[in-house]
């Protein structure tokens, strides 16, 4: 039997929707009504039949009176909701968000990590996931890539990057030369959001500690961070992927002392909305493959001194 929602009930509903926009990073939503108020142009289900009047209520009533709505009086058929900007965490506003920091320093192996997480109980969005996605790939690997969170089928494995978006990042991979068994591979947050929803800044702030020694246990040479939620992350900035992309970062946390170059790039499931952008990424790996070719070819000249070295010694 369908129940008929009030109209109170419903610009509710609307309301909810737009703050989860908003958690998205979007700036403002446009809402296309017609002459009586109404939205009309089949926008979204959630949206349809629902008066603007009522919704801008609503979020006036959440909002006030940091973040005015606009006028209803608009002489425009487009009304613009305005929302608030959420802001990328930092290690520094992450710090007090999480008292269980200590607990993850005392991690001195990658297994003992794993059980940390597996029996961490600060993170509600561990309640709602199947299991904690840990890693794949290889952690003795020279090359870590991070990206953002599990989905679903993710979540039913296991294992990070298996669904349609691992499979186009295998291929990658592969056209550089590596792959899934000679790199090392891991999320920003180990545990599915509700509905593949993108992580809130408070959750990727609260998995901050995990991830900072998650890198330093595994102490790759070279970071590929996955998408704008990855980069923001980690870099502690407010600039999303497109600005951060095309040049190479250096980066350290508190568990360790030294800094190793990261490049960030676009998430491969963007890559499969937005095809146009495979060039750009391209040029991403392209860099990890100079910079790791670079590492490669400097530790094998540093043996071959070493063994020359040994050799003059011994026939001294």
């Amino acid at each position: 039997m369908s129940v008929c929602k009030s109209p109170d009930q419903t610009a509710g509903h609307a309301a909810d929707l737009l703050l989860y926009y908003k958690e998205l990073g979007v700036d403002e939503v446009f809402l296309k009504a017609n002459p009586a108020g109404d939205v009309s142009d089949g926008t979204a289900d959630a949206f349809k039949g629902v008066p603007t009047v009522a919704v801008k209520k609503r979020l006036q009533a959440r909002f006030a009176p940091q973040e005015p709505v606009a006028s209803s009086h608009a002489p425009s058929s487009q009304t613009t909701v305005p929302l608030q900007k959420t802001e990328a965490p930092s290690i520094a506003s992450a710090a007090p968000a999480l008292q269980s920091t200590d607990v993850f320093a005392s991690a001195e192996t990658l297994d003992q990590l794993r059980s940390l997480m597996e029996s961490f109980k600060g993170c509600a969005l561990k309640e709602t996931a199947l299991t904690t996605v840990f890693s794949d790939g290889n952690p003795k690997s020279d090359v870590m890539l991070i990206g953002e969170a599990p989905g679903a089928d993710e979540d039913r494995l296991g294992k990070p990057f298996v669904g349609r978006s691992g499979q186009l990042l295998d291929k990658i991979l592969a056209a550089i030369e590596l792959s899934r068994e000679t790199v090392y591979i891991a999320n920003i947050v180990p545990w599915r959001p509700p509905a593949n929803r993108v992580p809130t800044p408070q959750e990727t702030a609260l998995c901050l500690p995990m991830v900072e020694k998650h890198i330093a246990l595994a102490r790759p040479k070279v970071i590929v961070l996955l998408g704008s939620t990855a980069a923001k992350t980690l870099l502690s900035t407010k600039e999303g992927i497109t600005r951060l992309r095309g040049r190479t970062h250096m980066y350290r946390n508190r568990y360790m002392q030294e800094a190793i170059p990261v490049i960030p790039t676009f998430h491969p499931a963007y890559l499969l909305r937005s095809p146009g952008q495979k060039r750009e990424a391209w040029k991403d790996f392209l860099r990890l493959k100079e910079i790791r070719e670079s590492h490669v070819g400097s530790e094998k000249s540093e043996e071959a001194d070493r063994s020359a070295r040994a050799a003059l010694s011994a026939g001294h």
